[in-house]
């Protein structure tokens, strides 16, 4: 005949137990947002790119390509024209996609679309008001000597500052920046140069003008600070929902022998 098997004790965990098992399911619940958060933060890149091109007077539109494509998605142009004893000197940003939009900014002349001269660490994201003028451009700067004519623009007096761009990649807006010189004397010509511009690869995601790597916003991530005592069993949480079930039968197996 078999024995019969001898009845089991159900074993009481104490409080103190309890009070560990909710301490390191928290420490494993905090050291996987940390991870996760890390992970979205790696995915984050600004895509950043030098530049000393000239914006030479009446040269044309001097283009740029921010996400390297082989297509340009903005282009500037510097531009003197004269007429009896007028002359006029403007330097204008440019979408060279028709998708693509670029920051608007005042001071600006009447009803005619401006350029916003931002400074370094301006936030360039959806809460900016974005405009697009596919004739020529949006104005930066105007400098006029006629009788009819005066000087504006938001670039005019400003020696460096960004162009806050917004353009499309698959469908999808991404936000940039870009980074110009400025030198007149509040008459002409303009000299204007080219000094670098850069993107944000994550669709949606804002970035700070003059910012060359990212994140350049991270996300917070989870902390604690607590004693733990048994640092091997920490190896058991690792293991996610089955590691605490087998912490939870040794202590409970545990618990069983010391009441015996």
């Amino acid at each position: 005949m078999k024995a019969s098997p001898l009845p089991r004790k159900t074993a009481n965990l104490s409080q103190s137990i309890h009070r560990q098992l909710s301490m390191y399911a928290f420490a494993a619940s905090a050291a996987g947002v940390g991870i996760l958060a890390r992970a979205q933060q790696a995915e984050a890149k600004i895509v950043y790119t030098p530049a000393n091109i000239k914006i030479v007077q009446n040269g044309g539109l001097i283009r740029f390509d921010l996400n390297h494509d082989g297509i340009p998605d903005f282009a500037l142009s510097n531009k003197f024209t004269s007429f009896s004893s007028n002359e006029v000197w403007t330097l204008n940003a440019v979408q060279a996609r028709q998708a693509n939009e670029i920051r608007e900014g005042l001071p600006c002349y009447e009803e005619e679309l401006c350029a916003a001269a931002l400074p370094k660490g301006a936030k360039i994201g959806l809460k900016g008001q974005f405009q697009q003028d596919p004739r020529s451009g949006l104005l930066m700067i105007q400098l006029a000597i006629c009788d009819s004519c005066s000087n504006n623009g938001p670039w005019l007096k400003v020696k460096q500052a960004y162009l806050g761009l917004k353009f499309v990649i698959k469908r999808k807006a991404h936000f940039g920046w870009a980074r110009v010189q400025l030198s007149h004397n509040m008459s002409g010509p303009i000299q204007a140069t080219l000094t670098g511009y850069a993107y944000e690869t994550i669709p949606g995601k804002s970035i700070v003008a003059g910012a060359t790597k990212g994140p350049d916003d991270p996300e917070p991530t989870a902390a604690f600070s607590s004693h733990t005592p048994e640092p091997a069993t920490l190896g058991a949480l690792a293991l996610g929902a089955p590691g605490l079930s087998i912490w939870r039968r040794e202590e409970s197996a545990a618990a069983a022998l010391a009441a015996n």
